[in-house]
């Protein structure tokens, strides 16, 4: 792919079209051979720039429930959600319909071309590649050009590289430019080589995006020092958690030198996040609703625009309720042990705490579950309505649509003031336009705390988490915002766990945390979430009458309720709540040579020297 191909080379549109929004590069260039480049791109930054937008869009991360077709949503299955009813990947991990095969596990893709995001990883690859061996050739370009360019081309390797190593434990590394239709590949490379080219991938982005700074507003979502430097920290979390760490399987003893490189690069990490000037935003519920310089808490950022083609994304409409012009999905169900993961407003757990009423289970919690969690009668402001409630019991009428269709919501990614008729896309354009935070300081936050209690620093493990916990709006209470109820490091290691499920609801994060600390297999039980009954039929007619017929718009019999009261709410729902589960689900039951993924039989199939992960048919490669 070094040598010149057949290119219709539009440098003078890139040039004029300059600018730095991930934007497809084919939108503009035209290849005639789309597995050439042609080397004059080298000397002209513009057309670099173009190249790059490509390359992001392709593997920056987008929102973890945007996409869950295709076969890449493996990667979701957790227990913070109840799961479609008919997504066959999440019945399967719940011991339904048999065991996954090769196929359904499928990221890396077709050994073919994708237009679509994940399809083909090492196309993407190649990209990379292609950059990072020509750019520093360029006869034209300025030294602090090559830098920045660079800089972001190895950074993206390395996303791209930890990304497969995540999921199949070690795959074929391919660093310098290939035709990804005829990959000369020398097999899988194990977890230790792969965690060492990624780190130096970050390693080599930190270095060459120092000093660099993104000011122009169509720069927002590009990599930066403090974005490698927090992967880089991420990466080595990883290499040192039990799932390429174990510390019960005698053939890949633990080390525990792991921890400490982890922990140094998380300080170092911790450092250059906020000498740039990254800190938390002071309220939670705004971090998505938050872009630009004002987000200060965003460290890795993928855009989009309710007004350019190609750019939107369906999420409003994925967690929306239909009244107001939604299609709410099961991704975006909360399941009953999402909402028992929140603690009470003191930090402490539901489970130890006296206060905790199962009635109004919503009442006194930790208050990043007002800002997640829509429940029957709560107040959820949408379409610029104040004041709004939000009914979810069984068939609750609202605009004369039904919104009992799931007992409980998510609306940390709504957009409280999008008017309805704008929710849903018509042409590739609508929507809210929200940003996806892929990386936020409180996951750089909550990493380092991790590998500091692994290190028996239990003191500022509880430090770091207690910064967490007082932005929340968690009060200190007795317990010093529930920190003080973890007294030794295996406690500690679990209310971190517990904290990243709340914290990060619904960010994708869950199922790489289960998987990373090899606790998805411990799962066990119905996965279900709640679902609210009137008491009688005739209950149910009488909460949506009018509290004066005479004026037909005004409030209903069901605004009445009072839903700080327990007595009030059981006078008019059945209690206990009905849980209600996927149709044919079985019980949690993953097994464990799930961990790591197997290939798919048609990139298996792509050369003879590529084995299949051990624990799937016929597997014979060891990550470890």
């Amino acid at each position: 792919m070094k040598s010149i191909k057949k290119f219709i080379y539009f440098i003078a549109a890139a040039a004029v079209l300059g600018s730095t929004s991930c934007t497809k590069t084919e939108d503009f260039l035209m290849l005639e051979d789309p597995d050439g480049v042609d080397a004059r791109i080298w000397e002209e930054e513009p057309a670099i720039q173009y190249f790059l937008n490509e390359t992001y869009q392709m593997i920056m991360p987008q929102f973890a429930y945007e996409y869950t077709t295709n076969n890449f949503n493996m990667h979701l299955v957790s227990d913070e959600n109840y799961m479609s009813a008919n997504d066959g990947f999440g019945k399967k991990v719940f011991n339904f319909n048999g065991f996954l095969s090769s196929d359904e596990c499928r990221y890396i893709g077709t050994k073919y071309a994708g237009a679509n995001f994940g399809e083909n990883r090492y196309f993407d690859v190649a990209k990379c590649n292609l950059a990072i061996e020509n750019i520093p050739l360029s006869k034209s370009l300025s030294t602090t050009s090559k830098r920045k360019l660079i800089g972001q081309f190895y950074a993206l390797r390395g996303i791209l590289y930890l990304g497969l190593t995540k999921y199949y434990g070690g795959v074929p590394l391919v660093l310098k430019p290939q035709n990804p239709s005829n990959l000369n590949l020398a097999g899988r490379e194990k977890a230790s080589v792969m965690f060492k080219q990624i780190v130096a991938d970050f390693d080599s982005a930190i270095v060459n995006l120092d000093g660099v700074t993104w000011v122009d507003a169509s720069e927002r979502g590009k990599l930066t020092k403090a974005a490698a430097a927090a992967l880089k920290a991420k990466a080595l979390l990883w290499w040192a958690s039990p799932l390429f760490n174990p510390t019960n399987d005698p053939a890949h003893p633990y080390d525990a030198t792991r921890w400490a490189t982890a922990l140094k690069a998380s300080e170092e990490a911790m450092a250059i996040c906020t000498a740039s000037g990254h800190m938390l935003l002071s309220d939670y519920s705004k971090i998505f609703q938050s872009e630009g310089a004002v987000n200060k808490e965003a460290i890795i950022v993928r855009s989009y625009s309710e007004s350019q083609l190609k750019r939107f994304n369906g999420v409003e409409a994925r967690c929306r309720p239909a009244s107001e012009q939604g299609q709410p999905s099961d991704w975006y169900y909360p399941s009953t042990n999402m909402l028992d993961a929140y603690t009470m407003n003191d930090g402490t757990p539901i489970s130890k705490s006296a206060a905790y009423d199962p009635v109004l289970f919503w009442k006194n919690r930790d208050p990043r579950f007002d800002a997640t969690i829509a429940w029957n009668g709560c107040v959820w402001k949408l379409s610029s309505k104040t004041g709004r409630r939000q009914w979810t019991y069984n068939s609750a009428i609202a605009n004369g649509i039904n919104e009992g269709t799931r007992g409980v919501y998510v609306k940390r990614f709504s957009s409280p003031d999008l008017a309805a008729e704008n929710v849903r896309s018509a042409n590739d354009l609508g929507g809210s336009g929200m940003d996806w935070i892929e990386l936020r300081l409180a996951e750089v936050i909550l990493d380092y705390a991790e590998v500091a209690n692994e290190t028996g620093n239990l003191g500022l493990a509880k430090t770091l988490v207690q910064q967490i916990r007082k932005r929340a709006g968690i009060v200190a209470g007795s317990s010093n915002y529930g920190l003080d109820l973890a007294t030794d490091q295996a406690q500690m290691r679990d209310l971190i766990m517990n904290e990243r499920m709340v914290e990060f609801a619904f960010e994708g994060k869950r199922n790489d945390d289960l998987r990373r600390t090899r606790r998805m297999h411990l799962l066990t039980g119905m996965l279900g979430s709640i679902q609210v009954e009137p008491i009688t039929t005739a209950e149910k007619t009488n909460l949506e009458k009018p509290i004066d017929p005479l004026v037909p718009t005004g409030l209903l019999q069901r605004d009445t309720i009072n839903f700080n009261s327990a007595a009030s709410v059981k006078a008019h729902f059945k209690y206990p709540y009905k849980v209600v589960y996927p149709t044919g689900n079985g019980a949690f039951s993953m097994p464990q040579n799930y961990y790591f993924f197997s290939l798919s039989n048609q990139f298996l199939n792509s050369t003879p020297l590529l084995q299949q992960t051990i624990g799937w048919d016929g597997g014979t490669f060891d990550p470890l």
